[in-house]
């Protein structure tokens, strides 16, 4: 599955999006752990992220379906 990501995370990977591999059944805690693995440099951000799963913002419990548009969603902060 490709992983969009916007804001500080694209800066933080270094990359607009990331290819990964879950098993079958794997959650939006499981994708959160495999981009951790991948950059651990996210790690800060990825803690305060939202995950969209389909268009839809999901909780770490939710199935991640194959094929599933996936994006991170870092914090807005402005002034």
């Amino acid at each position: 599955m490709i992983v969009q990501l916007f804001a500080g995370a694209r800066e933080l990977a270094g990359a607009a999006s990331i290819h990964l591999n879950l098993p079958d059944g794997a959650t939006v805690a499981d994708l959160r752990q495999a981009l951790l693995l991948r950059h651990p440099g996210l790690a800060p951000l990825l803690a305060r992220s939202r995950i969209a799963v389909d268009r839809e913002f999901a909780d770490d419990s939710a199935v991640v379906p194959d094929g599933a548009e996936v994006a991170v969603i870092p914090p807005v902060s402005g002034g």
